[in-house]
């Protein structure tokens, strides 16, 4: 006999669960007791607060392509979590809340925390459920992974009463959840080949979540096979290495105009991965909807993505990776060596950045990180203006050595560089945001210095909520309301939690103060102060 909390322990551990990130509550004490049992195969790293938690779980999702497991306690905990839901929804990132619920006799009293989960959460993850019967939770356990990865990925949430899981059942185990991705036909394949064919100016797309090393290796074969110019969709940028000749940028909101120019005028898009969202898309500008203006192969796990929106000249219903394996077997009779050039040539003119006003350079301080950064650094964002100088100017090269929003929520990229380092124990993690990003979940440097892990977190200071401040000076000059911030020492905060810390006033500074931090054996926080008049790359306040 076995209890509630020790039946779903075993069946996370079955179903492929390392690590789960979570704030404790007394609603599920059994699970926190089960897992203590399971040594080092399970581990749960204790989180500062629940939406920290949350993001942690997303961004260990958009790292793995596996589902990132969260648990937290009812009522308050929930809600506080819902953020790092809604960010795995609109990323299509797969990803399992474990939530603590009220005991199975007093429901519908309003009791103390007490939520119905299944009306609370319905429009915001793929499948809810409260589970009953201790003996079913192997079969609910495995639902929920299988839920999570299949057609388009995303998250899920198990209520779980506190009575349910003290309860002794006998019943065993069930095998882990088996994925089944749909594979692309032969005939469609075939006729991707042919529109290529026929193209003068071809554009790949990437996007999505889940995708392996191997689907990766065949993008690559498949762009080189082909020379394609190859893009990638808003905050996609650990699917394709930056530094390949075939890579001509980001397509969508936050990036340089030349990419959006070209897709605008391409022939044919292959979407692959991508449910192309508005801002991918630059709200349905750059490709037009519902019906293109150019020919588009739309490829996707989702059944219920193709058609949506998009009347796609080729809707194919496929694992992205599965796609990429088949396409990688096309053979052509010619290039687009002329389309790749142009392409490439109008992103390489703009995504060095001149100098940058104020008192810290910026386009120095991401030419030292891109010269300094090993190759296999992943690096997280939270969302602003301050996610414009990694997302467009820093070089990607890590496969899915990306975490960033794509919800644009603000405050993921603290709590995903930790979650960065359970996941790549043994590669850099790095940070970076703006002052008003970082302090929305900046208490998970604690959750750093707990687990002896080493992210660097860099903070870019310009005294306000940056994006929101060049928004309201576009629409009312000099009327600032409610964006100015008053920040704290960074450094030294980072010192009391038992971090490194250093401050940057003057562009000299960052460069040893890099070597410092990098050099320091734990986490570290480099706070760069470039004056309120910076909003982001090439953005400045009398400019607006």
């Amino acid at each position: 006999m076995r209890t509630g909390g020790q039946v779903l322990v075993e069946a996370l551990r079955i179903n492929g669960a390392e690590v789960i990130f979570g704030v404790p509550g007394e609603s599920y004490l059994a699970v926190l007791d089960a897992i203590r049992d399971q040594g080092n195969a399970l581990r749960y790293v204790t989180m500062r607060q629940e939406g920290g938690a949350s993001f942690a779980a997303a961004a260990y999702g958009d790292l793995t392509g596996r589902p990132g497991i969260c648990f937290v306690t009812r009522g308050p905990g929930v809600t506080s979590a819902t953020i790092g839901l809604h960010t795995a929804m609109q990323g299509s990132t797969p990803m399992i809340l474990l939530i603590g619920q009220i005991s199975r006799p007093y429901r519908d009293r309003e009791v103390f925390q007490e939520i119905d989960y299944r009306r609370f959460l319905g429009e915001t993850v793929k499948w809810v459920a409260e589970v009953d019967d201790a003996a079913r939770l192997p079969e609910y356990v495995n639902r929920a992974f299988k839920v999570a990865v299949s057609g388009r990925p995303g998250p899920v949430a198990l209520a779980l009463p506190e009575d349910m899981l003290f309860s002794l059942t006998d019943t065993p185990d069930l095998a882990p959840a088996r994925a089944t991705p749909a594979t692309p036909s032969p005939a469609d394949i075939a006729a991707v080949g042919q529109m290529l064919e026929q193209a003068e100016r071809p554009l790949l797309l990437l996007g999505g979540a889940i995708w392996t090393p191997e689907g990766q290796a065949a993008v690559i074969q498949f762009a080189e096979t082909y020379d394609l110019p190859v893009a990638i969709g808003f905050r996609r940028q650990g699917l394709f290495p930056h530094d390949h000749p075939n890579f001509v940028g980001s397509v969508g909101f936050g990036g340089i105009p030349e990419p959006n120019q070209y897709a605008r005028g391409a022939d044919l898009v292959i979407a692959l991965g991508s449910r192309l969202n508005d801002p991918t898309t630059l709200k349905h500008k750059v490709i037009a909807a519902p019906k293109p203006d150019c020919r588009l192969v739309h490829i996707h796990p989702g059944a219920e993505e193709l058609g949506r929106l998009y009347q796609a000249d080729l809707p194919i219903l496929a694992d992205p990776s599965l796609a990429a394996l088949a396409l990688a077997e096309l053979r052509p009779t010619r290039l687009h060596t002329a389309a790749t050039s142009e392409a490439l040539a109008g992103y390489t003119a703009h995504v060095t950045l001149p100098p940058q006003p104020g008192p810290v350079d910026m386009a120095e301080v991401m030419h030292v990180l891109n010269e300094r950064l090993p190759r296999d650094t992943t690096m997280t964002t939270g969302a602003g203006n301050a996610t414009d100088w990694p997302n467009i100017h820093y070089c990607y090269r890590q496969f899915l050595g990306a975490a960033a929003p794509v919800n644009g929520a603000m405050g993921m990229g603290v709590p995903a560089a930790v979650a960065a380092k359970f996941v790549r124990p043994n590669s850099p993690s790095v940070y970076i945001g703006g002052d008003g990003d970082f302090l929305m979940n900046g208490q998970e440097l604690a959750t750093a210095i707990q687990y002896q892990l080493d992210p660097l977190f860099i903070i870019i200071d310009n005294e306000s909520y940056g994006t929101i401040r060049g928004n309201q000076e576009a629409r009312y000059p000099g009327r600032v309301s409610g964006t100015s911030l008053r920040n704290p020492d960074f450094a030294k905060v980072a010192e009391g939690y038992g971090a490194h810390g250093e401050r940057v006033e003057a562009t000299s500074d960052f460069k040893p103060a890099l070597e410092r931090a990098l050099s320091a054996g734990r986490a570290a926080v480099i706070h760069v102060l470039v004056g309120p008049k910076s909003l982001g790359p090439n953005h400045v306040l009398e400019e607006i």
